[in-house]
């Protein structure tokens, strides 16, 4: 590898990469498919997943008439769940604000992802904030990227964007960012892998010492 440009912003997804999300989000969906009489289970959902969920709305043939009601029903039942940070994701965090800003990219919405913040005491930490609400595009459009970079005023090269899912990597590329993968408890890993990211990684614990490598690389 090549010298590569400074490293001066590290973007991140939330759902599987921060937040271990997977079980509220699986039980959620699938309490939401029961109300709606859709015959999906566990198998289905992994087979289908996204982080665009109506992409999963219609592989599961919902008419799109029904996605607003599918959509209160499964913030009615992510409510009951409280997911935690992932296994070292808040040292993690501590360790690259001191080095680099930071944002966030999600295709999760406001009314959920920001009060997670505030509940882990993570809203200073991210100078750049996007959620889907914040762009006419999804992933893996680098629209949203796009957006976080001219809020926190780093062009891509100078950027790393951090996700667990094969869209996080497609928009990373598109963008001109630096993509890494990280394998997360969602049912992304053999996909993510195909998606050929820059980097993959086991454990977020592990970013890091990647991005410090990559500052020394001759």
């Amino acid at each position: 590898m090549s010298r590569l440009v400074a490293i001066q912003a590290v973007l991140l997804d939330w759902d599987g990469t921060l937040l271990d999300s997977f079980q509220a989000d699986t039980r959620s969906y699938l309490e939401m498919f029961r109300a709606l009489g859709i015959a999906w289970g566990v198998r289905e959902l992994a087979a289908h997943y996204s982080p665009d969920w109506y992409n999963v709305y219609r592989a599961a043939g919902l008419p799109r008439d029904r996605w607003n009601k599918a959509d209160r029903l499964w913030r009615c039942a992510y409510r009951r769940h409280r997911p935690r940070l992932m296994p070292g994701a808040r040292q993690v965090l501590r360790e690259l604000r001191c080095r680099y800003r930071l944002g966030l990219v999600t295709s999760g919405d406001c009314g959920r992802v920001l009060p997670q913040l505030r509940q882990f005491h993570l809203t200073r930490t991210f100078s750049a904030r996007v959620c889907h609400e914040h762009a006419s595009h999804r992933k893996p459009h680098p629209e949203p990227l796009r957006l976080a970079l001219r809020q926190l005023g780093v062009p891509p090269a100078n950027s790393v964007y951090v996700g667990d899912a094969p869209e996080d990597i497609e928009m990373a590329k598109r963008a001109g960012v630096r993509s890494v993968g990280v394998i997360g408890p969602f049912p992304t890993a053999k996909r993510l892998h195909a998606s050929r990211p820059l980097a993959l990684l086991e454990s977020i614990r592990q970013l890091p010492r990647l991005l410090a490598e990559w500052s020394v690389v001759g």
